[in-house]
């Protein structure tokens, strides 16, 4: 048996690692503590020689700037810190999309070469959290695994109100709606993590883990609403809220002056990358891990709203 170190076990993407490790031959710590403080992570990961550690934990949405930078990078840096001095073989870090930020043209998709060009904070610490982990390479085998947007079950309520403002027609679509998403099936990106933990050439190599193909904004929306109508029998608006162009761009300068005071509002945020392609390839995954995804959007939306049903929450 394996043990598996487990920060973020009860986030959204932890919760997914969690299921998948229980099908497999590991034993599982998780983090009860605070990634801030170096004391809590020493004792997680005490006693823990050989093992493998999985980095899921990060802030995405916080209401403070500082929060970005105290958590997905100094928190980082303690964690790995306590992971070299107990021995751990490996650390699996989950990254993100923002660290390159938007695909400079509408046919690019971002590989394991793009160079950096962090969108906003919240990239530019998953930047630097990139970076440090770098440092480490010579006391400590790494993987840096980048995951884009995902969705699936144990959603957080942000996912279901999204659910929710396509079926009153509220979800805006901002520009044609063709700019082009990469999506990463909870339960595809966890078996890319476990593959990146046993590869033994993934070792200081970075990988985009995500669905097969990247899908337009339009597509996203239009299977989420043919889903919960046709399926599930939840009735839908079928309106859009269109938007020009303008008003991604307005929120994007908006969102870069109250992010400027130390202030991030995630509404601001989230409309600001509306009308962008942010779109990957998995081809290194697929060819140095065995990485084969699966489940693709209409499969995992359709999981997922059926998990809302099943746990009571209301779309």
């Amino acid at each position: 048996m394996q043990l598996a170190l487990v920060t973020g076990a009860q986030g959204w993407l932890g919760q997914g690692l969690m299921r998948a490790l229980a099908q497999g031959e590991w034993n599982t710590r998780t983090l009860a503590g605070d990634l801030r403080n170096p004391a809590d992570c020493q004792r997680f990961c005490a006693d823990a020689q050989g093992a493998q550690l999985f980095h899921t934990a990060g802030v995405i949405h916080p209401h403070r700037v500082r929060e970005f930078y105290d958590t997905n990078v100094t928190g980082t840096k303690n964690l790995l810190n306590a992971a070299v001095q107990a021995g751990v073989r490996r650390a699996v870090i989950v990254s993100s999309n923002s660290p390159c930020g938007c695909n400079p043209h509408p046919d690019h998709l971002f590989d394991e070469e793009s160079p950096y060009n962090p969108y906003m904070n919240y990239g530019r610490s998953k930047m630097l959290m990139e970076l440090a982990v770098r440092e480490y390479r010579d006391r400590l085998e790494t993987v840096i695994i980048r995951a884009p947007w995902f969705y699936g079950p144990f959603q957080p309520p942000r996912q279901t109100l999204f659910f929710t403002m396509v079926r009153r027609g509220r979800f805006p679509i901002v520009g044609s709606g063709e700019n082009l998403r990469s999506m990463a099936y909870i339960d595809s990106l966890s078996q890319g993590l476990i593959l990146a933990a046993n590869a033994p050439q993934a070792n200081g190599q970075v990988y985009w883990v995500a669905d097969e193909r990247p899908y337009s904004m339009n597509e996203i929306v239009d299977t989420v609403e043919r889903l919960l109508e046709d399926e599930f029998k939840i009735p839908c608006a079928h309106k859009r809220m269109r938007l020009p162009n303008i008003a991604s761009e307005c929120a994007w300068l908006t969102d870069k002056a109250t992010q400027a005071l130390g202030i991030y509002n995630q509404k601001i945020h989230v409309l600001s990358e509306m009308n962008k392609t942010i779109a990957c390839s998995i081809d290194k995954a697929k060819r140095e891990l065995g990485y084969r995804p699966t489940i693709a959007l209409e499969e995992g939306m359709r999981r997922s709203i059926q998990w809302c049903r099943e746990a009571g929450i209301q779309i």
